[in-house]
């Protein structure tokens, strides 16, 4: 196990989940932030959409294609992301959930582990 505190363990994980925007989407969060809450990982990342995708939005069945576009691309990145919360946390991912809203801009990521991460760290 890591011997990073909560704080820091989070900031790692916003900063990887960034970083996996900017070299597998081609576009990093305008912010991201990561909270543990017992055997989770909740990202929220903020300004994701593209401005293509803030001008196709406006367009009839735009959000609905932005959505299932990236719904796609995130599922064919789903091993990748599993390595990096595994690697960042220690930890195995049992399930990933995620959405995004085409009206705000912002993505949220759900990660469900194999152990209670956040009592771990509070040890």
């Amino acid at each position: 196990m890591n011997n990073q505190s909560k704080g820091a363990m989070e900031s790692t994980i916003s900063n990887a989940l960034t970083q996996f925007e900017k070299e597998h989407l081609g576009r990093g969060p305008k912010e991201a932030r990561a909270y543990i809450i017992q055997d989770m990982v909740l990202i929220r990342l903020k300004g994701v959409l593209t401005p293509a995708e803030e001008n196709l939005v406006t367009h009839e069945g735009g959000a609905h294609l932005i959505k299932d576009i990236r719904t796609r691309l995130i599922e064919s990145s789903r091993p990748l992301l599993e390595k990096i919360l595994k690697e960042t946390t220690g930890c195995n991912v049992i399930s990933m959930h995620t959405d995004i809203s085409s009206r705000t801009g912002e993505r949220i990521f759900v990660f469900i582990l194999d152990i209670n991460l956040e009592k771990n760290l509070a040890r």
